[in-house]
């Protein structure tokens, strides 16, 4: 591995035990492997919820950039939502 950088962190006992017994069933090669594996899935994860929220920010935005909208009020949107339930039935 290129540029690597050896960093030391403390675990609490349950989960420095599930590493050990990880590594010692074959599944991992060391415990490394596994802390390298567990911080890219949550960088994926990390990363998706930025996406999602720059999507929700852009709707937001469009929203806003359509202009108002054509209910005055939160009764008048309940209103229309039975009318329009009503013509369905």
């Amino acid at each position: 591995m290129a540029n690597v950088e050896k960093v030391s962190i403390a675990l609490n006992e349950e989960m420095a035990a599930f590493i050990r017994q990880t590594v010692e069933s074959g599944e991992y090669a060391s415990q490394s492997e596994i802390i390298r594996e567990a911080l890219r899935e949550w960088k994926e994860r990390k990363d998706a919820e930025a996406s999602k929220a720059e999507a929700l920010r852009a709707l937001w935005q469009e929203g806003i950039d359509s202009g108002p909208g054509q209910f005055e009020t939160m009764e008048d949107i309940i209103k229309e939502a039975k009318r329009r339930q009503a013509v369905k039935a």
